[in-house]
């Protein structure tokens, strides 16, 4: 069966985000239409994301061997194990949305851990002397990123300001996930008339979406 994994990236309970509200409706109308994938669910801020220290790896994206990893201490140990579990997850996945708020031009540092997490080598990448190769290419594989944002982007300004959103898609196409669909839902505001709005208008968007993610 194929797998659909769904990152969340926000402290907020699902009835107040605007991303997670437009992840969710997302993702249950895939399953609807998609009958043979099943949901694996991940909430980055209840989710332990450990943080890289040098003692873990040989060099930057290599885990350590079996001699340094016995050299570990129990609590260390653990936090190399979660990390190869969150990578074998990553690639176990067919599909993934990312719902993550749009924070100082990017977004929530638990999707930067994450992400550095997943970006291993030998399962995600592969590094050759001086040249880096993405992993996930041996089937077909997709990403829907949803971004909420208080103000309305004008389109001339989208590349400046969407950094976030510009970097997930580089470091996805650069593992190897050849499709990539963003759902943006600009101009929450400051108040439920606004976010309302927002919302409304990016469910109109969702069908769309998904059509061009999954066209395989």
């Amino acid at each position: 069966m194929k797998k659909l994994l769904y990152i969340t990236v926000n402290s907020k309970p699902e009835e107040l985000s605007a991303s997670k509200t437009i992840g969710r409706e997302l993702v249950n109308k895939f399953l609807k239409n998609h009958n043979d994938f099943e949901l694996k669910e991940l909430d980055l801020y209840k989710c332990h994301i450990p943080r890289l220290e040098y003692q873990y790896f040989e060099k930057r994206n290599c885990m350590i061997e079996k001699d340094d990893f016995n050299k570990l201490n129990e609590k260390q140990k653990e936090e190399v194990h979660k990390m190869v579990k969150l990578a074998d997850q990553f690639k176990e996945a067919d599909l993934y949305v990312i719902a993550a708020p749009m924070w100082s031009l990017s977004f929530p540092s638990p999707l930067k851990e994450y992400i550095d997490c997943i970006v291993m080598e030998g399962k995600t990448i592969h590094i050759e002397q001086n040249t880096v190769e993405g992993l996930l290419t041996d089937k077909p594989r997709g990403m829907i990123y949803i971004q909420s944002s208080g103000a309305p982007i004008p389109w001339f300004l989208k590349i400046v300001m969407n950094k976030g959103l510009n970097y997930v898609h580089d470091i996805m196409k650069f593992i190897g996930i050849k499709r990539f669909e963003e759902l943006l839902v600009d101009g929450t505001g400051s108040t439920e008339e606004e976010k309302t709005k927002a919302i409304q208008e990016a469910m109109g968007k969702i069908d769309y979406v998904i059509e061009e993610v999954w066209k395989w």
